[in-house]
């Protein structure tokens, strides 16, 4: 009997690479904070890991007629994506630098979380193959 490493580790994996792709481009934003023109980037999580795979784990159905529409049932988008500015700048830099910093150590929560998940996950499969505890 094999493990199955996709189902073991979930899409844990594919969010840890995915969050480390999204701090660098967090990183960018803030170093180009100053640069006129400047327009901050990001990346739509959700619609990346689904099309990776992640799936629609977690996702709402809509299941009558007279449901509302999440808005997400077109949403496949794995590029890029340009941040709405909060505030518009004179020198057309649409960077908030508070926000990057904010979406930033959120993110690299949310890219710790993973790391915990998935270690704990490999503690586990360890003891499962070597009836040891570590």
């Amino acid at each position: 009997m094999s493990i199955n490493f996709d189902k073991a580790l979930g899409i844990h994996d594919d969010a840890m690479l995915l969050r480390s792709k999204r701090a660098e481009i967090l990183a960018n934003n803030i170093a180009n904070a100053d640069t006129p023109g400047f327009e901050a980037r990001d990346v739509d999580f959700k619609a990346i890991l689904r099309a990776q795979g992640g799936g629609d784990r977690g996702d709402l159905k809509t299941t009558h007629g007279r449901h509302f529409d999440t808005g997400e049932s077109g949403n496949t988008g794995t590029g890029l994506l340009f941040r709405n500015p909060l505030q518009p700048a004179l020198d057309q830099n649409t960077v908030d630098v508070e926000h990057e910093k904010a979406e930033f150590a959120r993110n690299a929560l949310q890219h710790q979380a993973s790391y915990t998940f998935l270690n704990g996950k490999f503690k586990g499969l360890k003891h499962a193959i070597t009836g040891q505890r570590s």
